[in-house]
Order: C-alpha cells, then structure tokens, then sequence
C-alpha cells in the first residue's frame, strides 16, 4: 500500500479498478498485503472487498472474500512489555492494534492525524494495557524516524520476536512467526499457487520476507536499499509515478 500501490499522499491511481478488473478476469488473484488494519483495506477497497484478499497488521490477519482465513496473534504479557518500555521511550507514540480495533493512550492532535489514515477502527483509552482484545502486534511511531531512535531499543528481542522496521516513522512488533512472506506461503500452500507464479511488490523492511516467497519479486524504484537487495526486480517508476501498474502492463499480464 503506502510507498508502493499509493502515491505519498495515500492515493491510488484512479487506472487502478480497471486494471484490477482485467486480472480478476484473467483468473489471477489480486492481493494487499499492508501492516494497515483490515477495517481500513477494506474501506478503501469496498467495491472489490468480496473478491480480495487482504492480509493485513503485516500479516497477522488474513481475509478472503469476507472470511477470516488465518490470525497470528501477539502474547499479551509481551505486547505489554512493549508498551512498557515504548512509554519510556521520548518523542514515542503507542498503538496496541487489536482484532476488533486499534488503541491509542493520547489524544496527540498530529499523531492521531497521522495515524487515522491507517486505522478505520481507532479508540481512545486510558490505559492501553488494560485493553481486552486480541493483539495482533504493538506499534511505536517517531516522527524523528525510527531507524535510529526507536529500533535500537528492541534490537535484542529481534530473536524472539519479529521488529519491523514498516515505515520511516512506524515500527511494527508482532509475534516471530508473522510477516507477510509466511502469511503468503500459507496461502500458496493451501491454493496450489507456487513462488513462479507469484508476483509480489514492496517499499519497506517489512515487506522483506514477502520478497523471497516470489519468482517475481518487484522492490519499488524508492524502496530502501535492503529491500532492493532482497528483491529480484526492481520497478521502472516509483510510486508516485504509477510504478506498481505500470510493471503490470510491462509484463504482458493485462494482455489476451
């Protein structure tokens, strides 16, 4: 989704819908994959929701066609750990993403604007480790950047835990196990679909493991340099410039 499907201001190309018609058509399954909530995919995807797969919280939750299809929650004892610590952290915001919403401890006026675009479902409460729901992981935004503020305080949990570095600003923490590349795994597993049939695109570090379960692994032109690294191709145009769609067509995909 952002940095890769949308432009860099939460846009998609309006060519998107019929794009997506034509590989629905062609019987090629049209997937996102997003650390975004899934209320939030399927808002901005509403009239193709029935027919898509969604596999958001990067991974953690997976739906198809209006069915929950796999869920890799969070311990709960260690998502509040996370909070613990992050509430130490300066300049360090928190969001406990659960199953049924996602949950803020302030009323931040930029950091709930930020946040909003990426949460449908968003509640305000006043102690986020009193929440009762499913965690599906804990996030950790620095608006001074989170590669060097924020990720070397959970350095050392990187072997028990997955740390995802999912934005300049985002850190995303879930449980070892959950990243988009397994949560698609499972899927070909269960479809019969292998990684030569599979087309995937990404931006950021927690598209990384999606990048080694595809033949056809695309890094965006303005991905960070280890997802270039990990990918076998890189797009001929960035985000901003239609990059995702116009690999499609490059491709011959669209094609009779």
């Amino acid at each position: 989704m952002d940095g890769t499907l949308l432009n860099d201001n939460h846009e998609l190309h309006p060519d998107f819908w019929e794009i997506e018609k034509k590989l629905i058509d062609k019987g090629i399954l049209f997937s996102i994959a997003s650390g975004r909530q899934f209320y939030n995919l399927e808002a901005k995807f509403d009239r193709i929701k029935d027919r898509t797969m969604f596999f958001a919280e990067n991974g953690t939750y997976v739906s198809y066609k209006g069915k929950e299809l796999y869920i890799n929650p969070l311990e709960r004892e260690s998502a509040i750990e996370f909070l613990e610590m992050g509430r130490k952290l300066d300049h360090t915001h928190l969001v406990l993403c659960g199953k049924e919403s996602a949950y803020v401890e302030t009323d931040d006026k930029a950091f709930i604007n930020e946040i909003s675009k990426f949460y449908e479902r968003l509640t305000i409460v006043e102690d986020l480790t009193k929440v009762e729901d499913t965690i599906l992981k804990v996030t950790l935004c620095n608006f001074n950047g989170v590669e060097d503020h924020t990720f070397p305080h959970f350095v050392n949990y990187t072997d028990r835990y997955k740390v995802a570095i999912a934005a300049k600003v985002f850190i995303d923490i879930t449980a070892l196990d959950a990243n988009k590349g397994n949560a698609i795994q499972g899927v070909q597993r269960e479809m019969g679909i292998s990684p030569d049939e599979t087309l995937v695109f990404g931006d950021y570090l927690n598209d990384l493991e999606m990048m080694k379960v595809a033949k056809y692994s695309y890094a965006m032109k303005n991905a960070h340099p280890e997802i270039k690294e990990a990918s076998n191709y890189t797009t001929r145009l960035d985000n901003n410039n239609n990059g995702v769609l116009d690999t499609i067509k490059a491709l011959g995909l669209l094609e009779d």
